[in-house]
């Protein structure tokens, strides 16, 4: 220990292994997808922060694990923004400062057993803070949760319709902070313990009384996955693809067929040929077909990425125009300021146009779809509100062909598995190139994932559930406990703090000796 103590005396040293630190729970996430290791994946970064010298630098530490942690999840990025990727990094880990200087507040030296206690839930409290900030559009949304992780857990995926994966979050890094008090301070052994089990016996209470989606119906949708087309004429051979993998799906009692992402590159009002060759293929299937339009729009300025639905005569009027887009891959913010990044990227040479409000569309049959495009899927509260407007099946359509052998299309796909069980509503994650993957209303896996090798059309038979979940009907309430509980902290830290300040013995001041040494009298 003194070796290694020795060892990060280095501030130098010491910030590689913070970044190193930091970036160790990304292989909870897909494709490693070693979900366990999310409950000790944060725990030396902790030792490492509650070593600090000081505040100063635990915070430092802080930043310099956020940044790898950021780094390591969003590493695909690097091909598409170079450089800029690191400054995203930078700007997104520093974060983490102030929980870097939470942890050495909490837990450095041999900390009190109220201390120990307060670390418990104040520092998970601090981790949700900080992805709520990150969670907002412009900063590149809540991609990465930590809760996120345990998309593949049945108990998680429970836990999740009650509180949404900030729960999960919450209860991640309790669990972190826990083990980490367990390693390293063996006085605090007893409340440490106590703190798992009282989390243990929280998070089951909440497995069992949470209510189960009550699974009342099925239907049958079909996804459409052309794989990689490349080329100058690629939209045109794309969509000759689709239209060939969607013919094999007639006479097979398809309810809806989903098309991915950008799968129509021309404005339908514009290419009424193509409105025309859809509306056969809805014809032979007896199905709607929900395609994605990525083009410049004829009746209004601007490109826009839109969800239209075509039905047997033709495009039905049901249009969702994407609302959330993606920093820098669909618009440039501060576009006067950080232009300079479609020079050396691949960054939007032209922002797309936003949608104004969420759409659910009627399929017949009184099916009602909510549609999503690419990365509002990781939004918790777009799949909410849907589900509270009364939609049956939750559609994503996506298309992470730019990061076709990275580890995005998995992390992608795997997002919706989250969705559908904090929304007790099944979700249909459709794609150009892969992953594609259906999830159940409880968040189980539907049929197999069409994976980045795949070009097909699979038809997935979706159970339906109604109900409330009450993720729902309560909305972000984890997130609104995390800020109370920082802010009472908060108060009484700074209530502790000025009482030892008044209590504290003032110095004792010599008095004034005179020439003649006599302090009583002076001048004598």
């Amino acid at each position: 220990m003194k070796t290694l103590g020795h060892w990060l005396a280095s501030p130098w040293r010491r910030s590689v292994a913070a970044v190193i630190a930091g970036a160790l729970p990304v292989l909870a996430y897909p494709a490693p997808s070693l979900w366990w290791c999310a409950y000790v994946a944060l725990v030396p970064w902790i030792l490492l922060v509650r070593t600090a010298p000081t505040g100063k630098r635990a915070a430092y530490d802080g930043w310099c694990g956020g940044f790898g942690f950021m780094l390591a999840m969003h590493h695909w990025l690097l091909p598409f923004l170079h450089v800029f990727t690191f400054v995203l990094a930078a700007l997104l880990g520093a974060l983490w400062a102030l929980w870097g200087w939470l942890v050495h507040r909490l837990l450095a030296g041999v900390p009190a057993r109220r201390r120990i206690a307060a670390a418990l839930v104040v520092l998970p409290s601090g981790w949700l803070a900080i992805e709520l900030v990150r969670s907002w559009q412009g900063l590149g949304g809540p991609w990465g949760m930590l809760g996120s992780s345990q998309w593949q857990v049945e108990p998680a995926l429970r836990l999740a319709s009650v509180g949404g994966v900030w729960l999960l979050s919450f209860l991640v890094v309790a669990v972190n902070v826990a083990v980490a008090v367990l390693v390293a301070v063996r006085q605090a052994r007893v409340p440490a313990v106590a703190g798992l089990v009282a989390t243990a016996a929280a998070t089951s209470a909440a497995w069992t009384l949470s209510p189960r989606p009550a699974v009342d119906g099925q239907v049958r949708i079909a996804v459409v996955q052309p794989g990689v087309v490349g080329g100058p004429d690629s939209a045109d051979r794309r969509f000759a693809r689709e239209e060939q993998l969607t013919r094999r799906l007639a006479g097979q009692d398809t309810d809806l067929i989903v098309w991915g992402e950008s799968s129509v590159g021309f404005d339908l009002e514009d290419r009424p040929d193509l409105a025309r060759r859809l509306a056969g293929l809805s014809r032979e299937t007896g199905a709607d077909i929900l395609v994605n339009v990525d083009a410049r729009r004829s009746d209004k300025p601007g490109i826009y990425k839109s969800s239209v639905l075509v039905g047997p005569d033709g495009l039905t009027g049901e249009r969702y125009d994407k609302m959330r887009l993606v920093p820098f891959g669909e618009y440039v913010p501060a576009r006067s300021l950080l232009g300079w990044a479609t020079s050396v990227g691949k960054a939007a040479g032209e922002d797309r146009r936003r949608g104004s409000q969420p759409v659910v569309m009627n399929v017949g049959d009184d099916l009602r779809v909510g549609p999503m495009v690419c990365f509002e899927t990781a939004f918790p509260d777009m799949t909410r509100h849907l589900t509270r407007e009364g939609v049956d099946v939750l559609i994503g359509q996506s298309s992470t062909s730019t990061f076709q052998q990275s580890w995005a299309p998995e992390q992608h796909a795997s997002l919706a598995a989250l969705r559908a069980a904090e929304t007790g509503r099944p979700m249909v994650h459709a794609t150009l190139t892969g992953v594609s993957a259906v999830y159940g209303p409880s968040g189980q896996r539907v049929g197999s994932w069409l994976g980045t090798d795949a070009s097909a059309a699979q038809i997935y038979e979706i159970p339906l559930a109604h109900g409330t979940t009450p993720y729902v009907r309560l909305g972000d309430w984890t997130v609104h406990a995390a800020m109370l509980i920082l802010a009472a902290w908060a108060a009484g830290d700074g209530v502790r703090t000025l009482r030892l300040r008044r209590s504290a013995p003032e110095p004792r001041v010599p008095p004034v000796r005179t020439v003649h040494g006599s302090p009583a009298r002076p001048g004598r």
